[in-house]
């Protein structure tokens, strides 16, 4: 059953015009991962509980909730990262392309290359230059011709806004750059490898609001080439940049669908009370 809109959902709108976005058929677009009944434990805590959903192919799918309602951990499931943590677990599938990532024979490092991820504080290799952080993943994977990797630099910085700012200055350390250059810095380094995936975990909840809003517009440009997975606990990001947006609470996923649905009919009276700030 569908809620109307109230006065609470007023606030909605101040932040979100649905009819300002361009229509897409968002049906047209396949799934690229597949999440199936998805468990994750810390020990005996369980974190995410049965979760499925669909994440489509060259689209910007937000999951939002609170505060440990799960959205990290289910997205670090997505990758196989959750399974680096000391005493966890994960039950369930996850599926990319229609293939198990969990499977015995799958190759975790080939999995993590093929999604890779954005952490939520900017992690650049203090030590390297920026032009060695951004290959850094390269040279990881055995990558060692220096016009192979200067070509790699370049499009990765330029695919993740930064090459104009950092061209003359490649032999710096990356940690000299700003919060917001870092973080793009970081984003480039994950596009080096060529990904099909990217998971970015609240990638702009250390930056100031003009660098969250470059993180955003990088995101939706590089919706063309890649699939994205954005958590965040700001709804404003959510409703500005993705396409889709999942919604979950207490390790529960409540409801998923277009995000101008999501935030102007929600179906769910919690879904409601959470993006009308009632709680959370």
């Amino acid at each position: 059953m569908e809620f109307s809109t109230t006065a609470d959902t007023v606030w909605t709108h101040a932040f979100f015009d649905a009819a300002a976005r361009p229509t897409t058929a968002e049906d047209n677009f396949p799934e690229r991962i597949q999440a199936v009944g998805v468990h994750a434990y810390f020990g005996k805590t369980h974190a995410v509980h049965g979760v499925s959903l669909g994440i489509k192919t060259n689209r910007i799918t937000a999951i939002i909730g609170p505060s440990g309602c799960g959205k990290s951990t289910f997205l670090r499931c997505l990758n196989r990262m959750h399974e680096l943590v000391p005493g966890a677990r994960r039950e369930g599938k996850v599926l990319l392309d229609g293939e198990d990532i969990y499977a015995r024979d799958a190759d975790p490092v080939m999995i993590r290359r093929r999604i890779g991820m954005v952490f939520q504080r900017p992690n650049p290799f203090p030590t390297m230059s920026i032009y060695d952080n951004t290959v850094a993943g390269l040279r990881l994977n055995g990558v060692h011709d220096r016009r192979v990797l200067d070509a790699a630099a370049e499009e990765s910085l330029r695919q993740a806004a930064l090459w104009e700012e950092v061209k003359d200055v490649l032999g710096r350390s990356g940690g000299s750059l700003s919060g917001g250059q870092q973080q793009r810095l970081c984003i480039a380094r994950a596009l080096a490898v060529k990904p099909e995936v990217l998971l970015m975990d609240e990638p702009a909840s250390a930056l100031d609001p003009a660098s969250t809003l470059k993180i955003e517009e990088l995101a939706k440009t590089l919706r063309d080439t890649l699939t994205i997975v954005l958590v965040t606990h700001n709804m404003q990001q959510a409703a500005r940049a993705s396409d889709t947006t999942a919604f979950m609470l207490n390790g529960d996923l409540i409801e998923s669908g277009p995000t101008a649905e999501l935030f102007t009919r929600p179906k769910d009276r919690r879904t409601e009370d959470y993006i009308t700030g009632r709680f959370g």
